[in-house]
């Protein structure tokens, strides 16, 4: 079993400020103060979005998808700033489904976020709607905190359905007939949290078993970000998929109780924090 102690330190010894209240958090259900709020929501444009590290001024489908992570990780999705966010992805959704990036990032983005990617594409589209799936309505008229975070609303009671089932069919469409999906892993395990969202328990699975496949080759950030997902969307904690991933996270632990980014030692404390929220 992975050590939470051990994890715990980590995320203390080596977390700014947003990070040790995301921490506390994620443990307790401790309220942020509204300073550590007010830096977890900076930089946001205009229109609601977040721009990426590889763009100063054009918001990002998969920048605030990150940002919104965060945010969740502080119980801050009720707030304006998180609303905003998740009315601009609505409002980025294409007639057919999908999401992608705004063409003018075509110079400077990543490949899993590249402008006309169809790989890319597929991915967007599962983050943007998972994020869709997860907030679901806001609760309170000001859209301040409502206390701990859930599971997120049924299909039908989400004020976006109507969205999420464009999206959800875009996903269930995409599937081979041995159910893998052609795009990157991550869109992957995205697409089988919005169809399990929307009931789709059958598809979803079938995506779930060939993830199970891939988990002793996974990195620690991709197990993480997997578990942490499926069980935020509500898969319960004994799935066989989530048992793996909880062995596989207890294997790449490393010594000092921290996990490994796949983008670098800045980002350990966030793969870190992914994983106490798969693990806890």
């Amino acid at each position: 079993m992975a050590d939470l102690d051990a994890a715990i330190g980590f995320v203390v010894a080596h977390g700014d400020p947003v990070d040790r209240a995301r921490l506390s958090w994620l443990r307790s259900g401790s309220v942020p103060s509204v300073e550590v709020l007010d830096k977890a929501e900076v930089g946001q444009a205009r229109d609601g979005g977040w721009p990426a590290l590889w763009t100063s001024d054009v918001a990002s489908v998969d920048a605030t998808c990150f940002r919104l992570a965060e945010l969740d990780d502080l119980g801050a999705l009720n707030r304006p700033a998180a609303r905003r966010a998740l009315a601009w992805l609505a409002s980025r959704q294409r007639a057919d489904g999908c999401w992608e990036e705004d063409e003018s990032l075509a110079p400077v983005a990543p490949s899993w976020a590249q402008p006309g990617d169809p790989e890319a594409r597929l991915y967007l589209t599962g983050n943007a709607a998972f994020w869709l799936a997860v907030a679901g309505p806001d609760p309170s008229p000001d859209g301040a905190p409502a206390g701990r975070h859930y599971a997120g609303p049924s299909a039908e009671d989400n004020e976006h359905a109507e969205r999420l089932a464009l999206a959800g069919a875009v996903v269930r469409d995409s599937l081979a007939p041995d159910g893998s999906w052609p795009s990157f892993l991550a869109a992957g395990w995205l697409g089988a949290a919005v169809l399990f969202h929307l009931g789709w328990f059958y598809e979803a699975a079938r995506i779930q078993v060939i993830l199970a496949e891939r988990v002793p080759d996974m990195t620690a950030a991709d197990t993480a970000w997997m578990a942490s997902a499926l069980r935020r969307i509500g898969v319960a904690d004994d799935d066989f998929l989530l048992t793996a991933a909880r062995h596989r996270l207890a294997e790449t632990q490393r010594t000092d109780g921290g996990w490994s980014s796949d983008d670098g030692e800045a980002f350990d404390v966030h793969t870190t924090l992914a994983a106490i929220r798969a693990v806890r």
